[in-house]
């Protein structure tokens, strides 16, 4: 059973809008389809919007939903005649007929829920999050705590090594294997020079994330501030 919002102007609302829906069992939250009402509006498995009567409403709705943040597939809801004027800059999920049986809704409902829930898991396996960073290695890109990090390409991957092993210590030499190949011909002081500029462009309040452990190596440390002063000296 699945929680669905469905936002319309109707006065006797599911049964008018997609009277197929009433037959199922999910839990169904109605509301007008105001820009903002979505600020209040609860969270949901699936967002089904009504533009039988204003297609031109429910694009710009769901070009807003799409670009506030919203994470839940869209569905909208149209007559015939109104799916010639539906494509993909929508930026909906789905598209169903108010005439469509429960067994059309259900499958429309279920495959929208998945679809999202599977582009959503193949997401995470590609970011790397450890404690405030956050490290989405397909954009090549780092955050920490919601400000992105300007980072060059080395940088970027030496940082992204670390935090995959939170709390390992790595010697110069085993970084420099990992992050720059065994075809480089630089020096171990390579690696001190990037974990310098790293550090400068975590901040001050920040530059501990990456320890040092002396003559050994760094690590990269995911404890309170407290903690890793107590644990790593800086260079």
């Amino acid at each position: 059973m699945a929680s669905i919002l469905l936002l319309t102007r109707a006065l006797i609302p599911s049964s008018a809008v997609l009277p197929g829906l009433e037959l199922l069992s999910h839990r169904i939250k109605v509301m007008s389809p105001e820009p903002t009402a979505l600020i209040t509006a609860p969270e949901a498995d699936l967002i089904m919007l009504d533009g039988r009567t204003d297609l031109a409403g429910a694009r710009s709705l769901c070009r807003l939903m799409e670009t506030t943040g919203n994470t839940s597939p869209v569905i909208v809801i149209t007559t015939e005649g109104g799916l010639a004027a539906v494509n993909h800059e929508w930026g909906l999920t789905d598209v169903i007929v108010d005439s469509a049986s429960p067994a059309e809704i259900e499958a429309r409902i279920r495959l929208a829920i998945g679809r999202t829930h599977a582009e959503s898991v193949a997401l995470t396996q590609h970011e790397i999050r450890t404690g405030d960073l956050a490290i989405d290695e397909n954009a090549y890109s780092a955050k920490l705590r919601g400000r992105t990090l300007d980072l060059t390409f080395k940088e970027f991957e030496l940082l992204k090594f670390l935090a995959q092993h939170p709390g390992r210590v790595f010697s110069r030499e085993h970084l420099l294997q990992e992050v720059w190949g065994y075809d480089y011909f630089g020096g171990t002081r390579t690696v001190d020079v990037h974990v310098r500029r790293l550090r400068a462009k975590l901040g001050p309040e920040n530059e501990s994330l990456i320890g040092t452990v002396r003559n050994v190596g760094y690590r990269y440390v995911a404890t309170p501030s407290s903690e890793r002063e107590s644990h790593d000296v800086l260079v």
